[in-house]
């Protein structure tokens, strides 16, 4: 029964993909484009960084200053230049997707994947942002990186494991704390 219903979904997709095969050819290469694309902003932004001395061109006289300003100006770039452009096709596949009868697309949807299996990937942005705080703070964010010490970078991912651990105690804490009461109180007063 389960190969019947993997058969089932791959006829489906192949009839589908089979009536719809101009779409499904714009929309393959509208996707190589746009990664393409992606890569050559990125390309031009790098080269246009350096000659406009946003950042130095040597890595070892940057700091995270230049790091920050780099990444943001990036980031404003790509979307400009991608991803305006691609979120205005995905509306239009979308759309070209809602005016679709419903019995072609009703046994295509399939299984949706669990959330679990993406989870973790705020993990690092948020330590790279507590770092840039922790610099800030300690008054190196002019800095070039080559002048941070190792003990100096090893010092600061302590402290911010620390101030991680006092941000998820405290509410942990009053939890527990509450908890505990709500639980003696319940056993006082059946």
């Amino acid at each position: 029964m389960t190969e019947n219903t993997g058969v089932q979904a791959s006829s489906d997709w192949g009839r589908f993909l089979h009536k719809h095969w101009a779409a499904f050819a714009v929309m393959v290469v509208a996707a190589v484009l746009a990664v393409a694309g992606a890569v050559y902003v990125f390309v031009w932004f790098t080269g246009n960084a350096q000659s406009t001395t946003l950042v130095p061109s040597s890595l070892g006289s940057w700091s995270m200053e230049n790091l920050v300003l780099f990444i943001l100006h990036a980031i404003f770039w790509e979307l400009v230049l991608i991803g305006i452009p691609v979120a205005v096709g995905a509306i239009i596949g979308w759309i070209w997707w809602k005016r679709l009868p419903s019995e072609e697309t009703y046994h295509l949807s399939g299984k949706k994947s669990s959330k679990s299996n993406r989870a973790g990937g705020a993990i690092s942005p948020l330590l790279f942002i507590a770092f840039a705080i922790k610099v800030y703070v300690d008054g190196n964010w002019t800095l070039a990186f080559s002048s941070y010490t190792l003990d100096y970078v090893v010092g600061s991912m302590v402290t911010i494991l620390i101030w991680i651990a006092a941000i998820l105690a405290i509410p942990a804490i009053v939890g527990i704390v509450w908890w505990v009461h709500h639980e003696r109180t319940k056993n006082l007063f059946p």
